[in-house]
Parts: C-alpha cells; structure tokens; sequence
C-alpha cells in the first residue's frame, strides 16, 4: 500500500496521540503455540481466536458486512503478510487485553518479525484504529 509507516505516522499525529503512554510497554508474558493466520489482523491459536490490538486489516471476500467502512487494500497480501511476520507459528508470545464482542482474545503478539500489529502497520497492510487501541498501547509500541 501506498503511504506506509509516514502515513500512519502523520495520521497518528493528526489525530492528537500522545507521544508517550501511561500504558507500561508490553510484557508479551504469555506463551501460545500452534497459531495460523485467519486475516490480516487475526490469528487462531490452540483453538482461541486472538485480535491483534489498534489495527484493522482489510476484509476477506464477503466478510465486510453492509454499511461497514471497511479497512482498503488488498485482503490476501495483508494476509500474506501476517503470516510473514507470524512464522511458522510454533510458538508466539501474547499480551492480552481483553476480548472483543465476537469473543476473541485481544492482544499484542510478538511473532518471528516482532510485534504483529506494528508489523502490519509498518509494511502498510492494515491501518491504525485508535478507538481500537486500548490506552494507546499500539501506539507506543509502534511508536506512532
């Protein structure tokens, strides 16, 4: 996608985010194992489904429900690229947050590439949500 990690950056600063967090920097504490990719923004891990936190990757064929502004761009490439970035998926170190109204785990993950939301974020292929950032962890650890 065209813009990258300067127009995410510029969005960031467009929308006011704090430069630094009261949040504490992800621990990344808990151990998944067998995790695959589902989208662009989610993965299935020893059986759970687990949301990656703050972003939002663009829909499968027939996943984006009527009246949704969805997220643009390509949904197989950023699917392509979660998986780049995921691994092979053995094992990935979480930080939960919460879950989200579909029951999926929310969370930073730190795949083979790093965290997977600012991987994503970075190579353009999802985009920063805000109101879906909780306490701007995201943001810091993305530094937007």
């Amino acid at each position: 996608m065209v813009g990258g990690l300067a127009a995410i950056i510029a969005t960031a600063a467009t929308l006011g985010l704090p430069a630094s967090s009261a949040q504490p920097a992800p621990t990344y504490s808990e151990t998944l194992t067998n995790c695959r990719v589902v989208d662009g923004d989610t993965l299935r891990c020893d059986g759970g489904r687990v949301r990656l936190l703050g972003i939002d990757a663009p829909e499968l064929p027939g996943h984006c429900a009527p009246n949704r502004d969805c997220a643009p761009g390509d949904p197989f490439e950023s699917t392509e690229s979660l998986r780049q970035g995921l691994g092979d998926g053995s094992s990935v170190r979480i930080e939960r947050i919460g879950a989200d109204r579909y029951g999926r785990t929310l969370a930073m993950v730190m795949g083979r590439r790093g965290d997977l939301s600012c991987w994503q974020l970075a190579r353009g292929e999802a985009i920063y949500k805000p109101r879906w950032d909780n306490g701007g962890r995201v943001a810091k650890a993305c530094r937007l």
